[in-house]
């Protein structure tokens, strides 16, 4: 074996002493796994010492391999960090292009402040007004960096202006706007989910976790995991048949991609899990694919004639629920779930562009769930339960029957140009100018809460589950779920006592 000792000059740059040609050929050895390090040395191994007799014999360069011996040490320098390079690489999140005029303009300061108050009361206004005429006057070119980040970290914090037609208040005043099917009536008491597909038909795990995350965790076995994917296919073959594009999203993000969507990542009240800070800067896992997907058009400048678009994403999304009502035990509320999200991009010409394709995703949405044979309903939520991003948000509702309350299984939103504003998603208009997108979202199936919905509606008291004929033919001709048709189940003993 040939012992290179370590020393301050590159491999590369020795090597090229020799010839270009040489150069190529140990290079690919050396690329491969026959390196040895030992302590301070390098040993090559027998591929490479005979390459490097090669070229001896072919070049008659015996004092050049004696120098190349001495002078490759830098290269196997082993302090470097191990880590990949991307992990070191900044993140650039685009400049907030907001509407200053508008925010700045004081005939708009009573109605922001008031918009502002109907919806929580997060943001203010004024500070933004003070902190703006405050940069006007500074001279000392520090001092005024300092302020123009703090306005624009203020600014960011203001809400999207409500729809004119958002009832001002808290949940309670959501305005229902259809009823669809009708309540099931049952001549014994309803289970919830875990009850029926847990302890019934054994297809849900959702004790004895803390191995995992504990409580909000579960596993689908058998017939269930069948019904994930069978409710994942039914929802992408509609959805594609009407044109929507399907794209396959990363999970991991940047929080400011995740903030510019408006879901803070650094509150106290935050649902965002966040990586170690030395993996990716910090990087962030997805709660929904609208994050990804607005983060795939930022920076992108869309034809006018290409919108409106309208996307399609199947995802896993992890939230960090903390939130412990015993109605929402189970599968209703859990850290990591998989969903199918629509995502919309419109222009702005007429204005009504973005509330158009709003309806047209509620439409979706209402069909999905009547397809499906639920019974549920259509609410338009006031301003409380807007967020910060949505101008206007439709929630739909199924009848939760072993928990007696009508929970959540859908939302769709319009963000206006909240979103595109603060990632730089433009068009350009027929006129040429430069105009930001308004973007739109939706649930098309939440997995958990359909499960949940579809399960505590179809039970029967002998255990025997019919399932929606919608979803036969993507669950290969099963019909029902029964206790008998689990092939086989498991019984756990955690610890044995000692004798």
């Amino acid at each position: 074996m040939l012992t290179a000792k370590l020393n301050s000059i590159s491999l590369g740059t020795a090597l090229k002493h020799i010839c270009q040609h040489c150069y190529k050929r140990l290079l690919v050895h050396l690329n491969d796994t026959h390196l040895i390090t030992s302590g301070t040395s390098l040993q090559l191994g027998p591929k490479v010492h005979s390459e490097l007799k090669y070229f001896t014999r072919k070049f008659h360069k015996v004092s050049a391999l004696q120098s190349l011996e001495k002078k490759t040490s830098s290269l196997f320098n082993h302090s470097e960090s191990s880590q990949p390079s991307e992990w070191d690489s900044p993140f650039q999140l685009p400049v907030p292009e907001l509407d200053w005029a508008f925010l700045l303009d004081r005939k708009n300061t009573e109605f922001i402040a008031n918009n502002i108050l109907n919806r929580k009361g997060i943001g203010d206004i004024y500070k933004v007004i003070s902190l703006s005429e405050q940069l006007d006057k500074e001279q000392n070119e520090v001092e005024k960096e300092r302020i123009h980040r703090e306005l624009i970290s203020e600014a960011l914090d203001i809400p999207n202006l409500s729809h004119p037609n958002t009832v001002i208040g808290d949940e309670s005043g959501a305005r229902v706007v259809e009823v669809v099917g009708t309540k099931k009536e049952f001549d014994f008491t309803p289970r919830n989910v875990s009850e029926i597909a847990g302890r019934g038909l054994k297809m849900l795990r959702d004790e004895r976790l803390t191995f995992s995350t504990g409580a909000k965790t579960y596993y689908l076995e058998d017939g269930l995991a069948k019904l994930e994917r069978a409710l994942v296919s039914f929802t992408l073959d509609k959805l594609l048949k009407k044109g929507f594009q399907l794209v396959s999203v990363p999970d991991l993000l940047y929080p400011g991609v995740i903030d510019s969507c408006g879901f803070k990542t650094s509150s106290d009240r935050s649902q965002v899990y966040h990586l170690h800070p030395r993996c990716l800067n910090g990087a962030c896992l997805a709660g929904t694919a609208e994050m990804s997907l607005a983060g795939y058009f930022m920076n992108e400048v869309i034809p006018y004639d290409q919108l409106p678009k309208r996307m399609v994403a199947v995802s896993r999304c992890y939230r960090a629920e903390a939130q412990e009502r015993a109605a929402e035990k189970g599968l209703y509320r859990v850290h990591h779930f998989t969903k199918v999200e629509m995502f919309g991009l419109s222009s702005c010409e007429s204005g009504t562009e973005s509330e158009d394709l709003l309806h047209e995703l509620l439409s979706i949405e209402r069909e999905l769930f009547s397809a499906l044979g639920l019974h549920f309903r259509v609410l338009d939520m006031p301003t409380q339960e807007l967020g910060a991003p949505a101008q206007r948000k439709f929630d739909i509702e199924a009848w939760m029957y072993g928990k007696n309350i009508w929970g959540e299984i859908s939302s769709c939103s319009n963000c206006t140009d909240f979103q595109s504003r603060r990632l730089n998603i433009k068009y350009i208009s027929p006129s040429g100018e430069l105009r930001h997108v308004h973007t739109v979202n939706g649930t098309a199936c939440a997995v958990p809460r359909l499960i949940t919905a579809i399960l505590e509606q179809n039970q029967q008291q002998r255990r025997k589950l019919d399932l929606p004929e919608i979803l036969w033919p993507y669950l290969g001709g099963l019909k029902c779920f029964s206790p008998e048709w689990k092939k086989s189940s498991y019984t756990f003993i955690k610890t044995l006592s000692k004798v």
